[in-house]
């Protein structure tokens, strides 16, 4: 008789699978409430609170790496030349972005942050494309060119370039090309420590000039300012863990999903909380974005399906 009852592997299976989609959702919903952190940082500047996150984000990742004892990668890290060279270059790029973030969100400018990230996909694609000479399908060159017609709409409609959005897209996208060249040496820990201490001699001369110059808000009298910049280095760390968690135990095209909540929370954020406002020609801006990634989308769940299909059967032809 055969039974009917589930295999042991089944609940198992389904839980980590659950445990993903949740590592998932946190990751990304964190990211996507850090316009109301940065907010919370006031008075402090943008460049400020850029310097204080590089070297509070070093400091975090090496205490991870000196509680695990993982030292041993320093020694290929600085012996090979081209790794070194990229993560010099991923940080340089990662700097850009958290400093044109944090900048945009400072200025009022959450929305085209928010447009950044929505267009990053996009972008991503394109790089992978025109660096790495990859093979588009038909809809993911149809996504990309409806992006094209989003940027153009909203130069045009506007009568400014949306350089935030471009430069956020941009840098992000260059820093997963950076990454994807350097492979899959370090993990996210010694990454992160590694490009964070790229910049961070740079930051602490910053920080030490403003304290000079007395424009320094990091001893702020109730100590709760000091407090929150500090805390920084977790801020900036605590969704990479999530987000490391749900790449081991669920499929990337599940994550490319769950991604697009971040921009979403973004958009939220700068617009219901802040109170920042939105056109009609951005909204429909916007909108043109929004069916690209709808495309994409579509164009993911097909190429996952047809994927499974595929690998079921090579394991039962019949």
């Amino acid at each position: 008789m055969i039974s009917s009852e589930p295999s042991p592997s089944a609940p198992s299976a389904e839980a980590s699978r659950g445990r993903g989609v949740t590592a998932a959702l946190i990751a990304y919903g964190l990211w996507g409430a850090f316009p109301l952190y940065f907010v919370a940082l006031a008075p402090a500047g943008a460049m400020e609170i850029l310097a204080h996150r590089i070297l509070w984000t070093m400091a975090t990742c090496a205490l991870v790496l000196l509680w695990r004892s993982d030292w041993e990668w320093l020694r290929d890290l600085l012996h090979h030349r081209g790794l070194a060279a990229g993560v010099a270059l991923a940080g340089v790029l990662i700097t850009c972005n958290w400093g044109t973030y944090v900048w945009a969100v400072r200025a009022g400018h959450t929305t085209d942050a928010a447009l950044g990230y929505f267009l990053n996909p996009l972008v991503t694609i394109g790089l992978g494309v025109l660096v790495l000479h990859e093979t588009l399908r038909r809809l993911q060159w149809v996504a990309v060119g409806i992006g094209l017609v989003a940027a153009v709409f909203l130069t045009v409609s506007t009568g400014t370039v949306p350089w935030t959005a471009l430069v956020l897209a941009f840098s992000f996208g260059l820093y997963g090309l950076a990454k994807n060249r350097i492979g899959v040496s370090l993990d996210p820990w010694q990454s992160l420590g590694a490009e964070s201490a790229t910049l961070a001699p740079v930051a602490l001369a910053f920080l030490v000039v403003l304290q000079i110059q007395g424009g320094s808000t990091f001893l702020a009298p109730a100590g709760v300012h000091t407090g929150l910049l500090v805390l920084s280095g977790v801020v900036t760390a605590l969704p990479l863990l999530f987000f490391a968690e749900a790449a081991r135990l669920i499929p990337l095209s599940l994550i490319g999903l769950i991604q697009f909540i971040t921009p979403i929370l973004q958009l939220i954020v700068g617009v219901a909380v802040l109170g920042e406002s939105m056109s009609t020609s951005r909204w429909i801006g916007f909108g043109i974005v929004w069916i690209a990634l709808i495309v994409l989308t579509v164009d993911s769940l097909i190429a996952g399906s047809a994927a499974r299909r595929a690998a079921r059967r090579a394991v039962d032809p019949s």
